[in-house]
């Protein structure tokens, strides 16, 4: 796989392959293009199960929040919270992008996600971040602000699945904001599963 650089980026944004919306031209960097946060996010709450099964939808035990522009978000140490870009990212069937955090922000402790920085051709959507303080001092952050950025690579051939194709069952097609994990839909209709409880 090739990685872009800022010249091949912008050649496919104008020819509609790659989508990025809104996007701010000053945003693109080198080889990727920094993304904004959103104004949504879910936050854990406490709860009295023992613990989280994931043959279970967990959609309950995050609370949905929402800032205005100028309003901090602080994230206390040790904790661990889903956000969303501000941008909606489309990729064609033979692009894939890679997700990562601002050098700036890991230098304070912030980490953007914990495992899913890879996007897969065929994707669009907003990109659900998982956002973690891993330093000893809370950190305030705003909508709007720069907060990760995205480098794109080029397969060898386009897929012959992308993401979203109905035999795939992608589970986060066209989120909007930050979506909880849908990984109990991977138990549902197996013959294999144990049961769920009730």
């Amino acid at each position: 796989m090739t990685v872009l650089s800022d010249r091949t980026i912008r050649e496919e944004i104008e020819k509609g392959r790659i989508v990025i919306d809104p996007l701010d031209d000053s945003a693109v960097q080198p080889a990727s293009v920094d993304l904004r946060l959103g104004g949504s996010f879910r936050v854990f709450r406490n709860t009295s199960k023992p613990f989280v099964d994931v043959r279970e939808p967990v959609d309950d035990l995050t609370e949905l929040v929402q800032i205005e522009a100028a309003e901090p978000f602080v994230i206390q140490p040790g904790t661990f919270f889903l956000g969303s870009t501000l941008e909606t990212i489309t990729l064609p069937d033979d692009i894939v992008g890679r997700v990562d955090g601002k050098s700036s922000l890991g230098r304070l402790g912030l980490l953007v996600h914990a495992t899913a920085g890879f996007i897969d051709p065929g994707w669009t959507g907003r990109l659900t971040l998982e956002l973690s303080n891993q330093s000893q001092m809370p950190i305030a952050l705003y909508r709007e602000m720069r907060i990760a950025q995205i480098s794109f690579l080029r397969l060898s051939t386009p897929v012959d699945r992308p993401y979203g194709s109905p035999e795939l069952g992608s589970k986060y097609q066209g989120q909007t904001g930050p979506t909880p994990s849908r990984i109990s839909e991977e138990f549902r209709d197996r013959p294999d599963a144990p049961p769920r409880s009730s």
